[in-house]
Parts: structure tokens; C-alpha cells; sequence
């Protein structure tokens, strides 16, 4: 097979749909380039959090582009409702972080001070609340939960709701998704890339890299770098139970079907061929301090998933020198982002160039300066 594009998208997940959806807004002739369903998709796997409470200790910038993301998501939860019916079920009516105990509101108080002691985004908030303040809020709370901090930004979305409406989308603007395409070889020759695939070549004026933590084998072979530090996470879902929860929380939710997602692990380990019991014991013991109702519910499905994870926790967003037209992406937060990606990155990858105020501060070069990473967007 082998076709003209303006730009080829190796990646199908949250990222890679919401730069092509954005790229196909923009009139660009697009393909998405996908290993398909038989891929551990990172997608399947998120907690779908609209999340900016904590993101950025260590790097102001990225306080600032997750709480533009956040700002942007109603934008994009009307353009995805209008273009093709489908509800994500965005609900933003700011999210809190709970403590258990007053070592850990202690803790949670100190991080919180780090945050607002750093350059970050004009307007916003996380503030610390109290036990009662936050039983006021969520009625139902176990004796145990000290408080913990809450930002008015925060809130879910069904994430494979909004993964159907970017696909959907991007079929009504013309993108053509190609499954089971994973790119093997990429090459540039006389203006062109041109990607080798199982089903033959592919060429395009431009390329985006956002095939998550394959990034980092990628990149190379168009003078970019994408250094993955990669982590293994589980999830509990409960059955449905009638709403009790109106605001969501950093480890648990309660979707728009009823059902209860409980999961925080983070693990170094990469295989997620079996759930580990002991972790699910120590998350759902959790869940059922801070709501005790909830020890009444059943566990319906589990799962394990492989999280996309730049080295140090914060976005990459690079274009190649050596091949111009060569965009790479990398981000954990793909819901949280989402609205970015469709509008930014979507605008800066059709222009030809990325925008230094807006992610200059993202780029893969940082990280010839340091060992290791300095800190994590992830908490």
C-alpha cells in the first residue's frame, strides 16, 4: 500500500487519535498507523482523570500545560458531541486528593506548600481542606480520613467513550485509521518519509510519533529522542451502585455507568500478563476506609496495564532537525491532555512548527543535562 499524506500518525491510542481528530479538523490529509487491538494499549488501562492537582512539582511549565488542557476539555467534549453524538460524559467539578490519618494530611500539606511555592499557572488552585470540609463534600467519608486537598479543575470522562469519538471523528473528517500497521522502518527520502509496515510502505509530508513507550525505538530513526521509563498499574471496578460520589478522587471514582474504580499501583515491573492479589488488597482496603459502604460491593473486573511514562514524568514534544517534518510525543497523561493535543499540537504539527512558549520547556534535550529524572508529573 502506498499513499500521499500530509501526515502520517504512527499511534492509535488517546494521543495519537486526538492529534490526528485535531489534524483532520485542520483539512490535513492523515493516517494513522496502529498496531490495532492486539497491542497492550495504554488507553484501555487509564483512570480517565481530568487531573491537575499536583502535576509539576519540578517543572512550573508543566503546571501551566495541564491546566490549559484542563481548561480546554469542555471545548472538547462539545466538539466531539456535536460532530458525532456521542456524550464523553465530562464531569469537572474539581477533584480531591483524601488523607488517611495525620501523617499523611501532613505530607499532603507539604507538597501542596512546594506547589504554590513554585512558578505555576495564573488561577490556579489546590488548597488543603479539612475532614470536615471534606465529609461536607462527600458525605459518606470513614472516621479515618484526615482531609486532603481539592482543586476546583479536576474531574473524568469516560475514556473509551472518548476514544470511540475521536475515531469517529476522525472517520467523518476523512483521517484513514489503519490497524495492524505497526512501523518498523522509517526513512526520508527526496522531501518525503516513508514508513515500512507489515502491509507495505506508506509516505508522508510529515510524521508524528506518538506510539507511546515505542517511542523510544522509534525516535532514533529520524534523529529524535524519547527516553521511557515506563510503569505497571492495576484496577479494581466494582458493580454499579447508586451515586454517592459527586466529585472525583486521585484513586477513585465513580463512572457515568454506576460502577466504582478504585486503583493507584505503581510498579517498576513491565508484565501485566497476571494481577498481582496482594496490591488489590491494599488498594481496596483503602477504598473501604475512606467510604466504608463500599465494602459491600463486589468486584466485577480487574485489570493490568503498562503506563506510558517519559523518564522523568513530564511530556516530550520534539521536532527533528536532522529530518525536518519529524514530530515526537510523549505524554502519561493522555486524558488530561487530550484537549491540548487535538487543539496545540494538532495547529503546531499542520504549521510545521512547534511553538517554544508553549512547550519548548518539553523537549527530549533536557534530559542530556541529567542522569536520571528530577521529579515526575505523576502523583
Amino acid at each position: 500500500m502506498s499513499k500521499d499524506y500530509d501526515v502520517a500518525v504512527i499511534g492509535g491510542g488517546l494521543l495519537g487519535s486526538a492529534i490526528a481528530w485535531g489534524l483532520g479538523r485542520l483539512g490535513q490529509r492523515v493516517v494513522v498507523l496502529d498496531e490495532g487491538d492486539v497491542t497492550k494499549r495504554a488507553s484501555r488501562a487509564n483512570f480517565a482523570l481530568v487531573w491537575v492537582q499536583s502535576k509539576g512539582l519540578g517543572m512550573p511549565a508543566y503546571t501551566d500545560w495541564t491546566v490549559r488542557g484542563a481548561r480546554s476539555w469542555a471545548n472538547l467534549a462539545a466538539a466531539l458531541r456535536e460532530q458525532t453524538g456521542l456524550d464523553v460524559c465530562l464531569q469537572q467539578n474539581g477533584g480531591f486528593h483524601l488523607t488517611l490519618g495525620e501523617a499523611e494530611y501532613g505530607r499532603r500539606a507539604d507538597l501542596v506548600a512546594r506547589m504554590h511555592n513554585q512558578l505555576g499557572a495564573d488561577g490556579y488552585r489546590m488548597d488543603m481542606v479539612s475532614a470536615a470540609e471534606a465529609g461536607r463534600a462527600l458525605p459518606g467519608l470513614g472516621p479515618e480520613v484526615s482531609g486532603g486537598s481539592f482543586c476546583p479543575l479536576d474531574g473524568h470522562v469516560n475514556s473509551l467513550r472518548t476514544y470511540r469519538a475521536l475515531h469517529a471523528g476522525m472517520k467523518a473528517f476523512g483521517v484513514d485509521y489503519r490497524p495492524e500497521r505497526p512501523v518498523s522502518a522509517i526513512t526520508r527520502e527526496g522531501g518525503e518519509f516513508r514508513l515500512t509496515t507489515p502491509a507495505g510502505e506508506v509516505r508522508a509530508a510529515k510524521i508524528v510519533l506518538a506510539a507511546g513507550n515505542a517511542n523510544q525505538d522509534l525516535a532514533p530513526m529520524v534523529g529524535l529522542s524519547a527516553p521511557m521509563g515506563p510503569t505497571r498499574g492495576q484496577i479494581l471496578v466494582t458493580e454499579r451502585t447508586e451515586p454517592f460520589l459527586p466529585h472525583t478522587l486521585a484513586t477513585l471514582r465513580q463512572t457515568d455507568e454506576g460502577t466504582v474504580m478504585i486503583g493507584d499501583s505503581k510498579e517498576d515491573v513491565l508484565d501485566d500478563g497476571a494481577m498481582r492479589q496482594g496490591i488489590n488488597a491494599v488498594m481496596a482496603d483503602r477504598a473501604q476506609r475512606t467510604f466504608p459502604h463500599l465494602a459491600r460491593l463486589n468486584v466485577v473486573r480487574t485489570w493490568s496495564g503498562i503506563r506510558v511514562m517519559p523518564r522523568d514524568g513530564f511530556p516530550i514534544y520534539d521536532q527533528s532537525e536532522t529530518h525536518p517534518g519529524a514530530f515526537v510525543t510523549c505524554c502519561h497523561s493522555g486524558v488530561t491532555l487530550a484537549a491540548n493535543h487535538a487543539f496545540e499540537i494538532a495547529r503546531m504539527v499542520a504549521g510545521g512548527a512547534l511553538e517554544p512558549d508553549l512547550v519548548g520547556a518539553f523537549t527530549a534535550k533536557r534530559f542530556a543535562a541529567q542522569e536520571s529524572g528530577t521529579g515526575s508529573g505523576y502523583y
